[in-house]
């Protein structure tokens, strides 16, 4: 099955060797490009919904003039949900990594990254909806199956979490972006206590960072009560 992509770089150069690329991964085909947000947008509106160019996936730069990146995916969010955004970095910093997914990002991509790289996220955002760095998803896995082994891990995932760790996991991904210092006085415990939610849950949940507290929170549907 061929999904078409949508392309939102500044840089010329740099989108026509992406142009390139994912053309030569051989399910994917770019069949729109724009230099920002807004020319991303002007050209949606001109597409008929069931229009044959009509992109599936989003690969955006976060750092754009006009419109960058950030609010480029707030506003596929709102107004074409359908369209998942990849976003697309140099630098992908836990400052901007949070904030991209707060913005509706759905997995990211370093600028360096190789083609294989590229391929695993369009694969895996084509299947699943996501990608993630920390835990790829099993490509191999379809339908029923799928559904019922994402059903099962979270069950078993939110059984191993603790009603005072989700509520520590939730103030993490609050769109506030509180402190752990915030966090510490939101829960009324010492920033102590807080570490030892955070530690928690990296160790149970194979975490690294506060980025990866967010991304397993969106991926397992646990920022508002959703699934």
């Amino acid at each position: 099955m061929q999904h078409n992509v949508a392309l939102v770089d500044d840089h010329h150069l740099m989108r026509n060797g992406l142009v390139t690329t994912v053309n030569g991964l051989g399910n994917y085909r770019v069949t729109l490009e724009a230099g920002n947000g807004k020319e991303l947008i002007d050209q949606l509106q001109d597409l008929a919904h069931n229009a044959p160019d009509m992109p599936t996936i989003a690969i955006v730069d976060l750092n754009m003039p006009v419109m960058d990146g950030f609010a480029t995916m707030s506003w596929l969010r709102a107004h074409a949900p359908e369209v998942l955004p990849l976003a697309l970095t140099f630098d992908a910093t836990d400052d901007a990594m949070v904030r991209a997914v707060h913005a509706g990002a759905r997995g990211f991509v370093l600028k360096s990254a190789r083609p294989g790289v590229l391929k695993t996220a369009l694969d895996s955002l084509a299947l699943t909806g996501y990608y993630y760095t920390e835990e790829l998803v099993d490509a191999k896995v379809r339908g029923v199956e799928w559904k019922n082994r994402e059903e099962r891990e979270h069950e078993r995932i939110l059984a191993k979490i603790s009603p005072r760790e989700r509520e520590f996991l939730l103030l993490v991904c609050d769109e506030e972006e509180f402190t752990y210092e915030q966090i510490a006085e939101h829960m009324n415990v010492h920033r102590r206590t807080v570490d030892n939610y955070r530690i928690a849950l990296f160790e149970k949940f194979d975490i690294k960072s506060k980025t990866g507290l967010v991304l397993f929170a969106l991926r397992w549907g646990l920022l508002k009560g959703e699934r």
